[in-house]
C-alpha cells in the first residue's frame, strides 16, 4: 500500500532508535562527504579502465586509478527502478516487491505465455527511510541530480498509486531535486528537456552538462556542511543523442566494443561531466574528505553496447544484464589503483555509506547489504550468497522470467516457465556458455535450495502459472 503522507515521524522513530543503540555520532569535520554516482544502462565494459579500448573515458579511469575497481560487482535487479530503490533503502527488490522497470502491464507480455508476472509496486513507498533520510538526521545537506525513476507518473489525478511529485527526491530526504521525476529517460538530451523538475536554461544544451552544472553550484554553496551529492545520469540510456563535437571520432569506427557511434560519444559525454564534478572537489580540496561511488543501475542494453565477453544484456539474468562497473575512492580505506574480485551488490553500497559516515542501523533496521570497509581492506569474512529476483518481461520480452544465485564462482538461474534451472562455473565460463546443471547435480539442487530460502524470506512475488 502506497501513501503519500510525509515520513518524518518514521525517520525521527528511526534516528531515535539509531541513537538509542549508539550507531548515530555527532557530525563532526571528520566524517566523509558522500558523492554518489550511477549511469543509467552502462554495461560493464563501457569504460576504458573496464578493458574497452574503443572507447573513451579518462575521468572515470583516473578515479579507478586513485580507488578500487570491483570486477565483479552487480546491479541489485537487471532493470532500472529495482536498483535504485535498492540502492535508496539498502534492502533488496524482492523484499521491496519493486520488481520492474516502472508500472508492469500486459504491453510487456509476450502471447502464447504459460505464466504471469506477479503484481508488483514501481513507486518507493513514503514509509521506506531512504538513505538520504538517515543522512540528513546525522546532519548533512542533501542534494539529487538526475534521474529518479522511483515516483510514478500521476497517471490518475489524486490517485497516490500512480505516485507523482509527492514521491519525488524531496519528500525522500533530499533537500533539493534537480531533474528527478518518475521519466525512464528523458524525451531528448537537449534542452528544452520536457523534464517537470528541469525548467529550460539554454537552447541545445546537452542535459548530462547541464546537471554537472546544477551538481558544481550545489556543491559550492553546501561543502561548509558534510555533503550527500547523488548524481544519477540518464545517460546513457536511449534516446541516442550526444554533442556533436564528441560523436565524429567514433563515426566509422563500430566493431569490438562499439556498435553505435552516437552511443560511444554519449559514454565520452557522460564521462567529460563526470571530470568536471570531480575537480570541483579538487578545487575546493574536498578530495581527501570524500568518499566517491560510481556505479551503473543494470548492465547495457544488447541493442546499444557490446557487452561481450558477457552473455546478453540489459533485462536478462545473465552476466551483461547484471553485472556492472564499480569504483570506490574512499581516503583511508582504499589504496590507489587496485582491483578486487568480491562479489558485491547495490545494497553493500547503501550499508557502506552508512558505515562511513558512522549512521550504520546496527539492526535497528532490516538491510541487505554489508559495508565493503572489511572487503576493501582485505579482512576477509564470509559473505551471503547474492540473490537476483526478475519474474517479469523486460520491455524487449526477449528475457525469461526468472531468479538467480551467486555463490563463489557458481551462479544458478531458476525459470519460472518450466521450472528448468541454468548452473555456470563464472571462474571458467564468464561467457555462460557451458551450462553445467546435468553435470554438478548436486551443486544445482543445493544453489535451487537456497535461492528459494532466500526468496522466501523475503517474501518475494512470484509468477502465477496459467497452464
Amino acid at each position: 500500500m502506497i501513501s503519500a503522507v510525509p515520513r518524518a515521524c518514521a525517520s525521527i522513530a528511526v534516528l531515535a532508535l539509531l541513537v538509542a543503540c549508539g550507531s548515530v555520532q555527532a557530525v563532526d569535520k571528520a566524517r566523509p562527504h558522500v558523492l554518489l554516482i550511477m549511469t543509467d544502462d552502462m554495461g560493464w565494459r563501457d569504460l576504458s579502465c573496464q578493458g574497452n579500448a574503443a572507447l573513451r573515458t579518462p575521468n572515470i579511469d583516473a578515479l579507478a586509478a586513485q580507488g578500487v575497481r570491483f570486477t565483479d560487482a552487480y546491479a541489485a535487479s537487471p532493470v532500472c527502478s529495482p536498483t535504485r530503490a535498492a540502492l535508496m533503502t539498502g534492502l533488496a527488490p524482492a523484499r521491496l516487491n519493486i520488481l520492474q522497470h516502472g508500472a508492469d502491464s500486459d504491453r510487456f507480455w509476450p502471447e502464447g505465455r504459460n505464466i504471469e508476472p506477479p503484481a508488483v509496486e514501481h513507486i518507493l513507498p513514503l514509509e521506506q527511510v531512504t538513505v538520504a533520510e538517515r543522512l540528513a538526521d546525522a546532519g548533512y545537506r542533501t542534494g539529487f541530480f538526475g534521474k529518479w525513476h522511483l515516483s510514478g507518473t500521476a497517471v490518475k489525478k489524486d490517485d497516490p498509486s500512480t505516485g507523482g511529485a509527492a514521491f519525488y527526491p524531496d519528500a525522500q530526504g533530499y533537500d533539493i531535486n534537480v531533474g528527478g521525476c518518475g521519466r525512464g529517460g528523458p524525451p531528448t538530451y537537449f534542452d528544452p528537456y520536457r523534464i517537470p523538475t528541469l525548467p529550460p536554461r539554454e537552447a541545445g544544451e546537452y542535459l548530462t552538462d547541464r546537471l554537472a552544472d546544477e551538481t558544481i553550484e550545489w556543491i559550492d554553496k553546501n561543502h561548509e556542511a558534510p555533503m550527500f551529492v547523488t548524481l544519477w545520469t540518464y545517460n546513457p540510456h536511449y534516446p541516442f543523442e550526444a554533442p556533436a563535437d564528441l560523436i565524429p571520432p567514433y563515426e566509422g569506427k563500430e566493431g569490438p566494443g562499439l556498435k553505435n557511434a552516437v552511443y560511444g560519444a554519449q559514454i565520452e559525454a557522460t564521462d567529460r561531466a563526470l571530470g568536471r564534478v570531480l575537480a570541483k572537489l579538487d578545487e575546493l580540496e574536498l578530495a581527501s574528505d570524500t568518499l566517491v561511488i560510481f556505479t551503473s543501475d543494470n548492465g547495457g542494453w544488447s541493442g546499444a553496447t557490446d557487452n561481450r565477453p558477457l552473455r546478453e544484456g540489459k533485462g536478462y539474468l545473465y552476466e551483461g544484464g547484471i553485472r556492472v562497473p564499480l569504483i570506490i575512492r574512499w581516503p583511508g580505506v582504499t589504496s590507489s589503483d587496485t582491483t578486487n574480485g568480491t562479489p558485491v551488490v547495490s545494497m553493500d553500497l547503501t550499508a557502506t555509506i552508512l558505515d562511513a559516515v558512522g549512521a550504520a542501523t546496527d539492526g535497528a533496521a532490516p538491510m541487505d547489504g554489508s559495508s565493503l570497509r572489511g572487503v576493501i581492506k582485505g579482512e576477509g569474512g564470509s559473505r551471503s550468497p547474492l540473490v537476483f529476483h526478475y519474474p517479469h518481461w523486460a520491455f524487449h520480452k526477449a528475457n525469461r522470467p526468472g531468479s538467480a544465485i551467486r555463490s563463489g564462482k557458481y551462479k544458478l538461474i531458476h525459470r519460472y516457465d518450466d521450472d528448468s534451472v541454468e548452473l555456470y562455473d563464472l571462474a571458467a565460463d564468464i561467457g555462460e556458455s557451458t551450462d553445467l546443471s546435468e553435470e554438478l547435480v548436486d551443486v544445482a539442487a543445493g544453489l535451487k535450495q537456497e535461492l528459494t530460502e532466500r526468496l522466501d524470506e523475503w517474501e518475494a512475488a512470484r509468477p502465477k502459472r496459467l497452464r
